[in-house]
């Protein structure tokens, strides 16, 4: 019933820029947190940056894990039922496969949904 579809994946140098989006069928985003979580092969999905629902009041507000601190920026358009990342300064150890969630999110804590998107692979590779 719930659809969440990834785009925005690729091969992209060390210290380029990528942007991911995540966008979700039906009328629920909007009262949902949504977050990214990447896995890159042999290692444990983690979750990387996560925002609140913000209501209609547009009053998101973005967490993000201290390895991606700095570089990447969490968005949301509820308007178009989409969630963004904006991935800069990129380093190879930013490769891995990237997915978005429709969870909750309570203070510094996200509470991990059942939905999830397909995965898009990001590179970063000289």
């Amino acid at each position: 019933q719930v659809q969440l579809v990834e785009s925005g994946g690729g091969l992209v140098q060390p210290g380029g820029s990528l942007r991911l989006s995540c966008a979700a069928s039906g009328s629920i985003f909007s009262i949902n947190a949504m977050g990214w979580y990447r896995q890159a092969p042999g290692k444990q999905r983690e979750l990387v940056a996560f925002i609140s629902s913000g209501g209609s009041t547009n009053d998101a507000v973005g967490k993000y894990a201290d390895s991606v601190k700095g570089r990447f920026t969490i968005s949301r358009d509820n308007a178009k039922n989409t969630v963004y990342l904006q991935m800069n300064s990129l380093k190879p150890e930013d490769t891995a496969v990237y997915y978005c969630n429709l969870g909750r999110a309570s203070g510094t804590y996200y509470y991990t949904g059942k939905y999830w998107g397909q995965g898009t692979q990001v590179t970063v590779s000289s």
